[in-house]
């Protein structure tokens, strides 16, 4: 029998994050752990009337990064292109059984494997600007991501569901309330040109005038809970030090410090991860901001090495190191964000 804060999150997803119309294309993306989830979803987009079609994921990242050669690495599958090119929804669901799986990998390997992908990541971002491609990321408690929260499986159940708003009887009409809180907010800052952060170690400028900023609500992500936009591509100057650290392709990178010199990142170091946190940074666009958000979320209230819950955490600031979001403004364009 399916928990049924399961179907509710499906619905969520599927009626209000996508809302998938009659003959639409709908990829659902997710490991094979997230089958549960999956199946919901799938159902909910039939009886919505749209073409929804499974990708299953297995973890075998590890063993292509071990044994895939030069022009392995840099191959890009034309089956992915033309799920870009051609979807009109895309649902991914995080959840793995190992978390911690790639933490050996090269980070050479890794950056020309992500580099190789920069149109691709440009592409997605460009029709999800045009409205052409509606897309949602939303999670599926399991043991390993319980284990990164320092959780049981319970309490991390509770605390997925909970930071969804699916406790809530009426789920949706919950966050087109938080719609309406955070409009405010916006609005407030779309007359305003220029941030400065301060903190510990940390003292950051950077301009947006004209700059829009974007109000999450539960669309793209789910949790949700956060407002961004995009710097001036010029403009940031000074230093900050991030107390959580990174997670990026199963890595930890923690304590980054960056120093920005008009716009780019003129030092950066990390306590650890300091290796790929170089890398990535020599990547085509990486060494600039591409978002600035802020966390409205205060219903995640715990650190869970889970940037879908942590970037969104009430009274917490991040940035994005790369690609902006078109819909904001921005123009950097890069194969990470």
């Amino acid at each position: 029998m399916v928990d049924p804060r399961v179907e509710k999150l499906a619905k969520l997803c599927v009626n209000y994050s996508v809302g998938v119309k009659p003959h639409e294309k709908v990829i659902i993306e997710g490991s094979v752990q997230a089958l549960p989830l999956m199946r919901e979803i799938y159902r909910e987009c039939l009886l919505s009337d749209a073409y929804p079609y499974i990708m299953p994921n297995a973890e075998v990242m590890d063993v292509f990064y071990k044994h895939a050669k030069e022009h392995q690495l840099k191959y890009v599958s034309p089956l992915y292109r033309f799920v870009i090119e051609n979807v009109d929804v895309h649902i991914g669901i995080f959840c793995g059984s190992n978390l911690k799986y790639l933490s050996n990998i090269d980070p050479e390997k890794m950056a020309k494997y992500i580099g190789a992908r920069k149109d691709l990541q440009n592409l997605f971002m460009k029709r999800a600007a045009e409205k052409k491609l509606r897309w949602n990321g939303l999670p599926y408690p399991i043991d390993s991501g319980a284990q990164e929260a320092s959780m049981s499986l319970e309490e991390y159940e509770d605390f997925v569901y909970s930071s969804c708003l699916i406790n809530e009887e009426d789920p949706v009409t919950e966050w087109k309330e938080f719609n309406k809180r955070q409009r405010n907010i916006c609005d407030f800052l779309n007359k305003t040109n220029q941030v400065r952060i301060v903190g510990e170690d940390t003292d950051l400028t950077f301009s947006y005038k004209g700059r829009k900023w974007i109000n999450c609500s539960g669309q793209e992500n789910m949790p949700d809970g956060e407002i961004f936009t995009a710097p001036y591509e010029n403009s940031a100057n000074g230093t900050i030090r991030f107390s959580f650290p990174g997670i990026y392709l199963s890595r930890e990178i923690e304590d980054i410090m960056l120093t920005f010199l008009n716009g780019k990142v003129a030092k950066a170091k990390a306590a650890k991860g300091d290796e790929l946190l170089q890398k990535l940074l020599k990547l085509d666009g990486a060494n600039q901001i591409g978002e600035m958000a802020i966390g409205t979320n205060y219903g995640i209230t715990r650190f869970t090495k889970n940037m879908l819950f942590d970037e969104k955490m009430g009274g917490t600031i991040h940035l994005a190191l790369g690609a902006s979001y078109l819909e904001s403004g921005g123009i950097n364009e890069s194969s990470i964000h």
